[in-house]
């Protein structure tokens, strides 16, 4: 169902590798201006327009903050004044100051500076969104050569032996075309197309720990010799580099990091890069801990936003996804330290009062997590910001967005039955357990699968790439190889009941939307 017809004519699937190759030479620039021009699409289209969700509008306060000089504050009058209609916020817990605002440590540091740095040129004027938008397009279309270079590490045999390198190796015909698909996709994936416009981490979270993914994965391909440490050494520092900087943008990458600390030191036996990595994230996170935990005079994280979370997670009129309304009822405290107790506070007690909920819940979260990208474009047309739009233009947008994450999503849980036991498939693993498990267990939404698109599509384009041949012959050579494949396939039936159910459980919401006033139905985010 989701692969190609090349296995019923071999000269199609020939001339298709063949075309595959001649594309390699210069492929990675390529991709990336093409992932650039389609997100710049959007970005021109939407050049006057504003931002309106609250994390956009915290993020944007931070920024002009930090580029204006006054340090990690959120509040300040004006902006407050702006929001006091729809909240009643409370200045008895603080040192309040009206023109600077309130010291804060809700949100991580690194994507607010990274705003604050675009405001340092372009000036904090209605203009600084269009410059943010641009630059996050570029990030975002790097995301498509660094998908090709992932997976040509990903998927390609390592040599044995000391001496073993492998990243200028020639990969076979079909590795290679897996490659260029996943690249491509990444690069036309629309949503992926549409984030830049929207001031969110994710532009430049989804990068960071890409760029991660691939260092680590050059650590075992450059092990030249016993005498000569220095390409592991340096891969296993730009490794804890990139990984500081992505928890820094979203601490929910640190028990990733801790697991590839672990991998490097246990499965690559690279002691020594094992140690420098997890020093190089320790030295990079360190003073923002150190700040936070002078502001609160207590030991605090990289970012105090668990116990809101935990709280709506757990809320019992709540599925364990994002619900506006209760949303709200924390929003109002102004301390950090004591939204994130009360919250935490709360939490358990929901738990202790409702024990049984707490797996129904887990696995809500799952399924909410690998759900279909409808919610933001329910939200946007429902608020009538695109207009009217007829039924069958709508349907078909629709499909443009919700069906390329299916036929990923099931394709991808076929190719973890191709993939060969390596430390590069155990990394990702890794990964997506490690990923994967705090959405599972505090809040989830289907936008933070995002994060893991690219290591799905390398999945899905194996699987596309490999043809039913690859099935067969796993299947054949091993009990093993029959049972990976049972539970691949019973996985993508899994991601299937779960959609149906979702579309089923939303049914009113989309019947509202197809009618004829459905760009004002109004739904909450």
């Amino acid at each position: 169902m989701f692969l190609p017809p090349f296995e019923r004519c071999p000269h199609r699937k020939a001339a298709f590798f063949k075309t595959i190759l001649i594309m390699k030479s210069g492929f990675a620039l390529r991709i990336f201006i093409s992932a650039f021009i389609l997100r710049l699409v959007p970005v021109f289209l939407t050049y006057s327009l504003g931002i309106g969700l609250d994390d956009m509008f915290q993020y944007d306060m931070l920024a002009r903050s930090l580029a204006s000089g006054n340090g990690f504050r959120w509040y300040a009058h004006d902006d407050l004044k702006l929001l006091e209609a729809y909240v009643d916020f409370d200045l008895s817990s603080v040192d309040y100051d009206p023109l600077r605002g309130v010291p804060t440590s809700f949100r991580a540091p690194l994507y607010p500076a990274f705003l604050a740095l675009i405001y340092l040129v372009t000036g904090a004027r209605a203009g600084r969104f269009f410059a943010a938008r641009l630059i996050q397009a570029g990030l975002s279309a790097l995301l498509a050569p660094m998908t090709y270079q992932v997976s040509r590490l990903l998927l390609s045999p390592l040599p044995e032996g000391e001496g073993r390198v492998r990243v200028n190796s020639r990969l076979s015909p079909k590795l290679e075309s897996a490659a260029v698909i996943s690249a491509w996709i990444i690069a036309c994936y629309p949503l992926l197309i549409i984030y830049p416009i929207g001031l969110a981490t994710e532009n430049l979270f989804f990068l960071l720990v890409l760029a991660a993914f691939y260092f680590l994965l050059r650590i075992p391909d450059s092990q030249s010799s016993i005498s000569n440490p220095s390409p592991s050494t340096l891969y296993s520092l730009l490794s804890g580099f990139f990984l500081a900087l992505a928890a820094l943008t979203r601490s929910v990458i640190l028990p990733f990091a801790g697991l590839a600390v672990l991998w490097t030191w246990f499965i690559l036996k690279q002691k020594r890069g094992a140690v420098l990595m997890a020093l190089t994230i320790l030295i990079l996170i360190s003073p923002w801990m150190v700040r936070n935990s002078l502001l609160h005079h207590k030991l605090s994280g990289i970012e105090s936003s668990m116990g809101y979370n935990l709280y709506l997670g757990y809320y019992p009129e709540g599925n364990g996804s994002f619900i506006f309304g209760p949303s709200l009822d924390l929003i109002p405290i102004l301390d950090d330290s004591e939204r994130d107790q009360l919250g935490t506070q709360k939490a358990l007690e929901f738990i202790r009062t409702e024990p049984g909920r707490f797996l129904p819940l887990a696995l809500n979260r799952l399924a909410f997590f690998f759900g279909l990208e409808k919610r933001v474009l329910m939200y946007f047309y429902s608020n009538n910001l695109l207009g009217y739009i007829p039924k069958p233009l709508l349907l078909a947008i629709a499909g443009i967005f919700l069906l390329p994450f299916v036929f990923i999503a099931a394709s991808a849980a076929l190719g973890l039955a191709l993939i060969r036991p390596h430390p590069g498939a155990l990394l990702l693993y890794l990964l997506l357990f490690a990923y994967i498990l705090p959405h599972v267990l505090i809040l989830s939404e289907d936008r933070f699968h995002l994060a893991i698109v690219p290591y799905l599509t390398i999945l899905a384009a194996q699987t596309w790439a490999g043809g039913w041949r690859g099935f067969s012959n796993r299947w054949r050579e091993s009990l093993t190889g029959k049972i990976v494949i049972s539970i691949a396939l019973l996985a993508v039936l899994l991601l299937f009941l779960n959609w149906g159910f979702e579309l089923s459980r939303d049914a009113d919401k989309i019947v509202a939307l197809l009618g004829p006033t459905g760009n004002q139905t109004y739904f909450p985010y």
